[in-house]
């Protein structure tokens, strides 16, 4: 079960390979419904999202998750991640870092990750 969401995570990235210029991801499998995924996407305008997921099928949730979009400098676009740090928003824990402030989030996907990037470089 594990391994086909990581080959959906793939699958995705590589759907979105126009503005992609390149990726690396790695994989663990804890057991058949658990696992951890990580990985970078650079797009065309060297701007990059690092990403990492823990999965839980079981749970049909991510444990922890975090999604940190830069620009070719390196200064944060955003930041999605489900940290226990911010407990007065009312979608605790999860949550968005913009440059300047915090914002309520739901828990998202990489595909919309992406097209949220997308939109902002096309």
């Amino acid at each position: 079960m594990i391994e086909l969401y990581f080959e959906g995570i793939e699958q995705t990235i590589k759907f979105f390979k126009p503005v992609i210029q390149s990726f690396s991801v790695d994989k663990k499998s804890y057991n058949d419904t658990k696992g951890y995924i990580k990985g970078v996407i650079v797009f065309y305008n060297n701007s990059q999202l690092h990403f990492a997921e823990l999965k839980s099928m079981e749970l049909h949730e991510k444990p922890k998750y975090r999604y940190h979009y830069i620009n070719e400098k390196k200064a944060l676009i955003f930041r999605y991640d489900n940290s226990l740090h911010h407990p007065n928003l009312s979608n605790f824990p999860h949550h968005k870092h913009l440059s300047e402030k915090i914002v309520e989030s739901a828990e998202p996907e990489l595909y919309d990750i992406i097209l949220e990037i997308k939109a902002l470089i096309d």
